[in-house]
């Protein structure tokens, strides 16, 4: 990343907007497309994938992306390749106790599953701004905590959302393998 790139309040509320924007499509989506009885089924189809997106995800964007701009500002260098198998592991717990809350809801099952994720995000980047994440990295420095905690919200209410969205499509074809 350049080192001229600044991440400015008004970038992050934007793309919270942009997110909340596909949220609520995304959510209303799902909510008519997966039923209750569809979300227990996906239990641990639901874990696995979460497990590997955030991996995944954690692993290229946080590890190769912005490592060097941002994360090395609050980690030792020997958590770059830890973090993210840890981060997947852990989203995942979360996931299956949001997915234990969410089931346990009977009318707004795929919704409160989905909100959660918002809760989540929002969680993990109070425990990031904690260790300084908008305090050290130059392209964070001067970004709102309102603002980022904002934009996590409905990010991860959006990761949330593919992550169910991929466990549905397996969960409906393994269904078919079966038939």
């Amino acid at each position: 990343m350049p080192d001229s790139l600044k991440v400015t309040n008004e970038i992050l509320l934007r793309g919270a907007l942009i997110f909340a924007i596909m949220d609520v499509v995304f959510v209303a989506i799902l909510h008519k497309l997966i039923k209750q009885e569809d979300l227990i089924k996906m239990k641990w189809k639901l874990v696995i994938v979460m497990a590997l997106f955030f991996t995944i995800l954690l692993g290229s964007i946080m590890s190769i992306l912005f490592w060097e701009s941002v994360y090395s500002y609050v980690f030792p260098s020997w958590a770059r390749w830890i973090i993210p198998p840890f981060y997947g592991i852990l989203f995942s717990i979360a996931g299956l106790f949001f997915w234990w809350v969410s089931i346990h809801v009977r009318k707004f099952s795929i919704m409160i599953f989905c909100l959660s994720g918002g809760l989540w995000g929002i969680l993990t980047h109070i425990l990031a701004i904690y260790r300084g994440i908008l305090d050290k990295p130059p392209m964070l420095i001067g970004s709102s905590p309102v603002a980022a905690l904002t934009i996590a919200a409905f990010e991860f209410i959006f990761y949330w959302c593919v992550c169910l969205s991929i466990s549905r499509i397996l969960t409906s074809l393994s269904e078919r393998k079966l038939k």
